[in-house]
């Protein structure tokens, strides 16, 4: 197996993040990072004691969950309450933040956002990190990367498709299924 780059087991890390969401409507973690050391993590969810939105539903106020908190403001508050500086820091985020993330990332003098995916990029907030001489960088990330049974998952794969074949399964049937394979694990094929 290849050894990830930096950027890869931090935006790993926001991915994990993302798993204890607690928002339908998107999973979104968020790590902040100094000198290669986390030192918070957060994710889109309720504040604390409160009921989230996975179990009574979005409270939604001009188009916006007012019940959740933004994985950025989450990783932010969380160094603000345990006294930990976020001036200088990176922020590694599975979405493109909103703007009142970005105005949140910019004041708490974090340096550099590495965002995964593309999230309605507001023109306004890459205009805010710009003038704030925050470097803002694209990380694709591939999930695949942290999936420590895919060997094992392939194999599988091409067993059934080779057992399905023997017992006498439609050819074209199968090549739609050989198709998907190929899709999903790209050059182990």
């Amino acid at each position: 197996m290849e050894r990830i780059t930096w950027d890869q087991y931090f935006m790993a890390q926001s991915h994990l993040l993302a798993l204890r969401s607690t928002c339908p409507r998107l999973s979104v973690g968020a790590t902040i990072v100094r000198e290669k050391r986390i030192i918070a993590g957060g994710y889109n969810g309720s504040i604390s004691g409160a009921e989230h939105c996975i179990d009574q539903g979005c409270y939604i106020r001009d188009h916006h969950c007012v019940r959740t908190i933004h994985a950025e403001m989450n990783a932010i508050l969380q160094c603000a309450k345990y006294g930990i500086p976020t001036k200088g820091a990176d922020i590694y985020v599975t979405h493109f933040p909103c703007l009142h993330c970005t105005k949140a990332i910019i004041q708490a003098g974090i340096q550099n956002v590495y965002y995964a995916s593309d999230y309605k990029n507001d023109p306004y907030a890459i205009e805010l990190f710009e003038k704030a001489g925050v470097q803002v960088v694209h990380v694709p990330f591939d999930e695949t990367k942290i999936d420590f049974l895919r060997q094992e998952k392939y194999q599988l794969m091409v067993d059934l498709l080779d057992k399905l074949r023997e017992l006498g399964a439609n050819e074209k049937e199968l090549s739609r299924y050989e198709q998907k394979v190929k899709e999903l694990f790209g050059s182990e094929t």
